[in-house]
């Protein structure tokens, strides 16, 4: 997965719903993966990582209220944002959805224009880079639609891939990357990159970062990975 282009996890157990959602996600830029029940879908979350879940209600053995629960209840994916795709229209159930953990209920038959806007907003608190925000850590600013970073008004010099670390440090400051994280954020989960490559970008990014003065504000957190600030 690159920090461009978001992934999303579609779980729609009817094919040509499934498709006509994973259609409409790609042309936007995004990268699909899909699940076809609960359990497909629970499997997928762990090797996926998704950055948003587009989930069914009414899925077949595992229901899409439970498998929203289960997912909200774990540490380590609960913090991904699920929207919730029903035939329910009546508002106990919109309820139900959302006192779940649901991060947002939309009632079928629906707009996929308007779905699709859903989908920004949500990425726009989880992954503001990657839908065009700008990013703001102390003196750096990360201008994701120009690809143009400053740091105390002075424009920096990035590769594409310091920008791209840079990027992923900025949407979370504070939280501790390992070297395997930043090679599937960055570089992407097919593509073989050994891990010392990440300690090597991560030294041209300081570079260029300290390269017009000022502390260097990427933190190494020895045995565990990388932190901005």
């Amino acid at each position: 997965m690159s920090v461009d282009h978001p992934s999303v996890l579609v779980v729609e157990d009817e094919p040509a719903q499934r498709e006509v959602l994973a259609y409409n996600l790609e042309a936007e830029g995004f990268q699909v993966a899909r699940a076809e029940n609960g359990e497909e879908a629970l499997l997928l979350v762990d090797e996926v990582e998704p950055d948003l879940i587009l989930l069914d209600w009414m899925l077949p053995n595992v229901s899409g209220i439970e498998i929203c629960r289960r997912l909200k209840t774990r540490v380590d994916t609960r913090d991904i944002p699920i929207i919730m795709l029903s035939a329910r229209s009546e508002e106990v159930d919109r309820v139900r959805g959302l006192e779940t953990g649901a991060d947002d209920y939309v009632v079928k038959p629906y707009s996929v224009i308007e779905l699709m806007a859903r989908v920004r907003t949500q990425l726009r608190r989880t992954r503001p880079a990657a839908v065009g925000q700008k990013l703001e850590f102390e003196d750096i600013v990360l201008d994701s639609e120009t690809h143009r970073v400053h740091r105390g008004g002075a424009l920096l010099k990035l590769g594409p891939t310091e920008f791209r670390l840079l990027s992923t440090f900025m949407e979370k400051p504070g939280r501790v990357w390992s070297r395997d994280q930043l090679l599937d954020r960055v570089w992407g989960r097919d593509i073989y990159v050994d891990t010392r490559t990440v300690d090597v970008h991560i030294g041209r990014l300081r570079k260029a970062l300290t390269a017009q003065g000022g502390t260097d504000p990427i933190r190494t957190v020895r045995g565990a990975g990388y932190a901005l600030g």
